[in-house]
């Protein structure tokens, strides 16, 4: 009687079968593996039919234990197959060792912070803790020293330092204590000269620029409520002169909209001044006039276009277009990271002059035409000084 085909079961099974098809499919493959293969017997080996079982040497009881045993020794002296970590043995953080995990925290934070990276992150601490306490100041204008301080210049510190590496010249030129005007170009198409201009004036000196901005800026509902606690004002007559009274540190730009806004090829050309009513503001308040010269604000968003109808219909200034937005969109509005000088030149003295002087147009005239030169010279010995917009 001819030996039936044993067929064994589970993925040790021959693939394929049950199927209908000769060849296995590839999923079939792949559950199946590799199932080693059986020991062939041949007839000639197995015993013949009415032969005495006993005498057959595969069931000797002796070398049954003896071929189990050295199968065991075989198994114990190779590794066997197994997953890399079990449940037990995987660590909670991924596999990652927690050393290496505070490592890259502490690297992180010193890239952020700096080298006092430990001390600057304890005072954000005290910060958000006096936050949740309400203990924290406000003035009259809605400037909030510790907001702007612990969190907003904070969040500037990377983009000055690292982004756009600014370097500051003539600190000492800024008074260190009283009221001061400090007036500076603008460019930019947004008014970040402005903010990085706040961020150095503390960075260098310890003490708080308190901007005066357009009405624009206060009309954005999440905008003007940041700028007043940033310590901005409203750009008009009667708040320069309040604060700049009180001994603080006030910063204008003259151009406005016009130095912000304009062409590309327009760079470095300062606009007009307007009318020199901050020239007035420091003659009544006989604070000293500190010209600022920034280089490196006109290469991060270059204006080539401007959808004037477009800007007349959302009642904006100008809609800029740039060689990336709004193509890019979103990511148009990265700047572009410029080489970056400030230089803060002689203070313009005003205390010289009686405040009924304030009145006399020419007079007026006469100072605002006198920063607005010393600001042009020293952009033009700015930029010979930098040379390319964009150092490697």
């Amino acid at each position: 009687m001819p030996e039936a085909e044993i067929i064994p079961l589970g993925t040790g099974g021959r693939p394929g079968r049950g199927t209908g098809r000769a060849k296995p499919s590839s999923a079939a493959r792949n559950l199946a593996g590799k199932p080693a293969p059986a020991p062939k017997r041949s007839r000639a080996a197995s015993p013949a039919a009415g032969s005495d079982p006993s005498k057959d040497p595969s069931n000797d009881p002796s070398r049954a234990a003896g071929a189990g045993t050295q199968a065991h020794a075989g198994a114990a002296g190779r590794s066997e197959p197994r997953s890399p970590f079990t449940t037990e043995e995987r660590e909670p953080t991924g596999g990652i060792p927690v050393g290496e995990w505070l490592g890259a925290i502490e690297a992180g934070a010193r890239e952020v912070f700096g080298d006092h990276w430990e001390r600057r992150l304890a005072e954000l601490l005290a910060f958000v803790r006096k936050r949740l306490d309400g203990d924290y100041p406000v003035d009259d204008f809605g400037f909030d020293p510790q907001l702007t301080e612990h969190l907003l210049l904070a969040v500037l510190r990377p983009i000055a330092e690292k982004w756009f590496r600014i370097e500051v010249r003539g600190v000492e030129n800024i008074p260190t204590d009283g009221g001061a005007l400090v007036v500076s170009n603008h460019s930019g198409t947004i008014p970040v000269d402005g903010l990085m201009t706040m961020f150095s004036v503390h960075e260098q000196t310890g003490r708080f620029l308190r901007p005066l901005g357009a009405d624009l800026v206060f009309r954005l509902p999440l905008v003007a409520s940041i700028a007043r606690r940033a310590g901005a004002t409203l750009a008009c007559q009667a708040d320069a002169e309040r604060m700049l009274t009180s001994g603080e540190l006030v910063g204008v730009w003259p151009e406005g909209f016009k130095g912000i806004g304009k062409p590309f090829s327009e760079r470095y050309k300062l606009q007009r001044f307007g009318r020199g009513g901050f020239v007035s503001a420091a003659l009544r308040t006989g604070v000293p006039i500190v010209p600022l010269s920034v280089v490196g604000a006109e290469e991060i968003y270059p204006i080539v276009g401007n959808l004037s109808t477009l800007a007349r219909l959302l009642n904006l200034p100008y809609l800029p277009v740039t060689p990336f937005f709004p193509l890019l969109g979103p990511l148009g509005l990265v700047p572009l990271p410029s080489k970056w000088l400030m230089e803060f030149g002689e203070p313009i003295r005003t205390d010289a002059y009686d405040e009924a002087e304030a009145e006399d147009p020419m007079l007026v005239f006469d100072l605002t035409d006198q920063v607005r030169e010393t600001i042009q010279q020293t952009l033009f010995s700015l930029l010979r000084d930098r040379g390319s917009a964009f150092p490697r």
